[in-house]
This record gives structure tokens, C-alpha cells and sequence, in this order.
């Protein structure tokens, strides 16, 4: 059996798709209750709520679990006990693997206020003696669907920093690499950078946003005030501040497109491209 954390999201729903469609057990764990349009296939799939940041709610949720799969949202990510508490909370589970979602900031700016939690979080999962396998992914292609309700009643895309190019990932990609650190031996003690298959500017995303949909659409490029101002309505300000940096002055690191998408699947990264395909609906 398989835990998996944050199982509605953009990683966990697919994740829990690829798990059970490769006939294992899983047990799918929200804030809320089951999703009204159940994650297919459902055979498999046990839905719980747990609290996530206490260790008795990632006890309960993993308990008989032989993997554990750990996304930072919610509870675990804004409170909640320490790293090393919840982790200890996992003795007697069963659980020998667990694959962390970190990110990329987390080595490129390694002492960026907004990051500590999850630099807590890589520490204790290293040092609990089970088998890890960390993610550092890179900006998440479904990012653009911030973009969706511009697209949508204005056909435009509003963004800072337009001709600002990184290779984003699709959410999918990193679903697919935990599948394979949840299920398969010779990922224990990795740490793998997860990135698209190329540098992608907004510019160039709203331009492949348009040739799919067949329509043009514009892009009106923001100040960095005005994202500030856009951002803070639900992000807290240190957190604003290290996500505007690295979009609008890129480390070389945050540029580079890693191969570790391809070294692990066997394949190339998706491109933005295959992304707004099967995204497209949400910004017609």
C-alpha cells in the first residue's frame, strides 16, 4: 500500500491515476473530503482527511503503509509540528520509502526565508533511516492557470517579466517520477531536479496558448509592483518576494533544463506545450 499527501492536486491526482492504474493500493489523504469527481481509476483508492501537521494525523494516514508519498501543502507547509516530530510519528507504520516534493529554491537559495520549511522537512525525511528520494521541481507549468480567467473573458495573458525564459515542468512529469521512486529500487538517496524540456518565456507561453485555441491572444506584460500587489492577495510577503525574484532574475541554475526527467522515465520532459493541450478547456 501506498500513502499519498496532497492527493487532489495537481501532482496527487495524477499520481493516485498512476498507481492504482498499475494495480497498487492506495490511500488518497485531503484536507477535505473525497473529491466530488472521484480521481479514475477509483478500484484501489481509499480516500481519508487527516491532519497532516500533528503526528498522529501522518500516523493514522500512513499506518500500514510501505511508501509514503509527502507533498507540503496545507498543514505540513504553514504549520504544524516539527519535521522530525511528524517523522518520528511514523515509527512501527510500516513505512520504509518516502518520496518528498521539495523544490528547486531549496538548493538554489538556500537560505531564502520562504523555503525553510521544506529544507526542515529534506533534513528529517535523510535522516529518518528510511529509504528517500527527494523532488526539486522547477516552476510548475500549471502555473499558467492563473491566467485562465483573463484568457478566457479577454483573450489576454497578464505577467511580469514577458521575454523572462525558465523551463517550467508539467505537474504530470513529477507525478510520474514519484511513481516510479514510490514503486521501483535504485531511487534511495537521490535527489532529483525536475524541469521542462526547454526555457519558456510568459511571451512564448501566451503565443502557444493562442496557436491552441486559434484565437490571438495578448499579452500585457506587468511591473514588478503591480504582480506584488497581484500576489499578496494569497501568498505572504517573503514568500512574494522569493517567487518575484526568481521569475524576474533567474539564477543560472534555475535556467538550466535538467535531464533527470528523462534519466528517469525514459523519455524527454512534456513541453508547455503538451500541457495547454490537455488543459485547454479551463481557458476557453
Amino acid at each position: 500500500m501506498i500513502t499519498v499527501t496532497g492527493a487532489t492536486g495537481n501532482i496527487g491526482r495524477t499520481l493516485v491515476e498512476l498507481l492504482t492504474g498499475a494495480g497498487e493500493e492506495v490511500v488518497a489523504v485531503s484536507r477535505h473530503a473525497r473529491p466530488a469527481e472521484p480521481v479514475r481509476p477509483s478500484d484501489g483508492v481509499r480516500w481519508i482527511q487527516a491532519d497532516m501537521g500533528t503526528a498522529a494525523g501522518l500516523r493514522s494516514a500512513a499506518e500500514g503503509a510501505r511508501a509514503l508519498f509527502l507533498l507540503l501543502g496545507g498543514e505540513l507547509n504553514s504549520h504544524g509540528e516539527a519535521a522530525t516530530a511528524l517523522l518520528d510519528g511514523l515509527k512501527d507504520t510500516g513505512v520504509e520509502r518516502i518520496v518528498l516534493v521539495s523544490s528547486q529554491v531549496s538548493a538554489t537559495r538556500p537560505t531564502a526565508r520562504s523555503h525553510a520549511r521544506l529544507r526542515e522537512f529534506e533534513a528529517a525525511v535523510r535522516a529518518s533511516g528510511r529509504d528517500t528520494t527527494v523532488l526539486r521541481p522547477g516552476g510548475f507549468a500549471s502555473n499558467a492557470f492563473a491566467w485562465a480567467e483573463t484568457v478566457r473573458t479577454r483573450r489576454t495573458v497578464l505577467a511580469p517579466f514577458g521575454d523572462v525564459a525558465l523551463p517550467v515542468v508539467d505537474p504530470a512529469d513529477i507525478a510520474a517520477v514519484a511513481a516510479a521512486a514510490l514503486r521501483e529500487d535504485g531511487h534511495a538517496g537521490r535527489t532529483y531536479e525536475l524541469t521542462g524540456p526547454e526555457a519558456i518565456s510568459p511571451r512564448r507561453q501566451t503565443e502557444i496558448l493562442a496557436e491552441a485555441l486559434g484565437e490571438e491572444v495578448a499579452f500585457a506584460e506587468l511591473t514588478r509592483d503591480e504582480a506584488r500587489t497581484h500576489l499578496a492577495r494569497f501568498m505572504p510577503e517573503d514568500v512574494v518576494t522569493g517567487t518575484l525574484d526568481v521569475l524576474g532574475l533567474p539564477l543560472p541554475e534555475e535556467r538550466r533544463v535538467s535531464p533527470d526527467v528523462a534519466a528517469v522515465l525514459g523519455r524527454p520532459a512534456a513541453p508547455f506545450g503538451a500541457w495547454v493541450a490537455r488543459n485547454l478547456p479551463a481557458f476557453r
